[in-house]
């Protein structure tokens, strides 16, 4: 079947995107992974390569694009070639809608340039120690001053990718308590600055996976925040949270299915080289079997995830078909790395095999960004059970 969703601008960028990480992320990438985190400098160089600006107006030194086809591109990209830009999807994909949705025209100015420079590095705070899935039980608060000129900001986030790098942070706090009949309420976003006194950086968390995407716990002690860092209206937080999710979980589902595309990349040429018992491992029909079962599974994950690419593109994307191509395609991607690793044998275990970084990195695909029972959960609601 031929692919329809990537026209010749899009395969010239993709060229060029993979160039670029055969030069500049191939060689160093096992210092990252023992880092436990890219280096700050690599964000000025996706910077200079254009990434972080292709959906920022051009007014702000962007491109003026309104497309996630690029975005799509990189993942299948450093998928293909075992790598992870860091925690620099975080900025593209979860800050900036907020900041073109809910910034003034004087905050776009401000915040904007920055953005795409890579001069600041932009992350989401939204998990707490005691609330997972259900955002709405957030205890972080920011009360505004009897001056009205800023907000006193208290709490405390958990598994903050981005966090030890970025320069600013979108904090969700209460700034109104929930009341009986909304939970919800109350909700507002800040765009804190990270220098500011107060704001400590806490552990930076060792993950299974993901390794060279800074993930860390964020705490606030009374940090004064400039009324002029509100995001959107005050209280209504929770409405801008979920507005964004659907984009979210898009980049999760498209993510998850290049991850077993380059899976089944990873083990067909694995198998060719290996040899057991005097014959290459690719000639047993036990082995042929496996890779076409995997293959029509990612021939099928493709399908949805570029279906949810075009209606995301199109403004079409809803809550619903979002979370099902979430859960479709992480679903397809557990079991088809985990058949992909078995059929590399012992060193399918090995990190120097990218296959077994990559089996450590999908397996929060269906964990973050709300999980599969969650997913769920919201396709059963869209049916009216």
């Amino acid at each position: 079947m031929r692919r329809t969703v990537f026209n010749e601008d899009h395969e010239a960028f993709r060229e060029t995107l993979r160039a670029f990480i055969e030069a500049e992320v191939v060689p160093v990438y096992d210092e990252w992974f023992a880092a436990g985190q890219a280096p700050r400098e690599f964000y000025h160089q996706l910077a200079e390569l254009g990434l972080f600006g292709i959906n920022v107006p051009e007014e702000y030194g962007g491109a003026g694009l309104e497309t996630h086809k690029f975005e799509a591109i990189q993942y299948e990209e450093t998928a293909r070639a075992g790598v992870t830009f860091g925690g620099s999807g975080v900025h593209v994909l979860l800050a900036l809608p907020y900041i073109k949705s809910l910034a003034t025209d004087e905050q776009k100015k401000r915040y904007l340039p920055k953005f795409v420079s890579g001069e600041e590095m932009w992350a989401i705070a939204m998990t707490e120690p005691g609330t997972g899935s259900d955002l709405a039980g957030m205890k972080t608060t920011a009360k505004l001053s009897e001056d009205g000129t800023h907000y006193v900001l208290n709490g405390s986030k958990t598994f903050i990718t981005g966090g030890v790098h970025a320069e600013r942070v979108i904090v969700c706090a209460r700034t109104a308590p929930a009341t009986a009949e909304d939970r919800r309420h109350g909700i507002s976003l800040l765009a804190v600055d990270t220098t500011s006194d107060g704001y400590s950086i806490g552990r930076k968390l060792d993950k299974l996976g993901l390794k060279t995407s800074d993930t860390a716990e964020l705490a606030f002690v009374d940090v004064k925040v400039p009324v002029e860092d509100l995001l959107g209206e005050e209280n209504k937080g929770f409405s801008y949270l979920g507005a964004n999710l659907p984009s979210e979980r898009w980049g999760i589902a498209f993510g998850a299915y290049a991850q077993a595309r380059a899976a089944v990349r990873f083990a067909k040429n694995y198998v060719q080289e290996r040899t057991v018992f005097g014959k290459p491992v690719a000639h047993f029909q036990n082995t042929k079997f496996e890779l076409a079962a995997c293959q029509a599974e990612v021939d099928a994950a493709e399908a949805v995830a570029d279906r949810a690419l075009e209606a995301l593109d199109a403004g079409e994307l809803t809550p619903a078909e979002a979370a099902s191509a979430k859960l479709f395609c992480t679903e397809v991607a557990h079991r088809v790395i985990d058949r992909c690793l078995q059929l590399h044998g012992g060193y399918g275990y090995m990190n120097e095999y990218p296959i077994a970084r990559l089996y450590a990195d999908n397996r929060v695909n269906r964990i973050y960004g709300g999980t599969s029972e969650i997913m769920k959960t919201i396709i059963a609601k869209d049916m009216g059970l």
